[in-house]
């Protein structure tokens, strides 16, 4: 577990980060297309979770393990992709 209470799970060419508070859980899910580049598919945060920064802490930590792991990011999620698009300081781990 990391800070906010995000999981990473990854099983085969598929994963997700998890965050669980309160008893709702947010989710942002990935593909791995190769070694070097994965796509952010989808992220899903329940109404309980709204407003409160989980979808953004999610964004945030797939930036940074793939900062850290030297990957590049397909923004394929609409709310990713916006994201990218307010941080012009994370350009360098997307792919466009």
């Amino acid at each position: 577990m990391s800070e906010d209470g995000i999981v990473r799970e990854t099983t085969g060419s598929k994963g997700r980060y998890v965050l669980r508070r309160d008893g709702a859980e947010a989710e942002l899910t990935y593909s791995i297309l190769s070694a070097a580049t994965i796509i952010a598919d989808h992220t899903e945060v329940p109404d309980a979770l709204r407003g409160t920064g989980a979808g953004q802490a999610l964004v945030e930590r797939l930036v940074a393990d793939a900062r850290a792991e030297g990957v590049k990011i397909v923004p394929l999620c609409p709310f990713v992709n916006a994201q990218r698009r307010r941080h012009p300081e994370w350009a360098d781990v997307f792919q466009t």
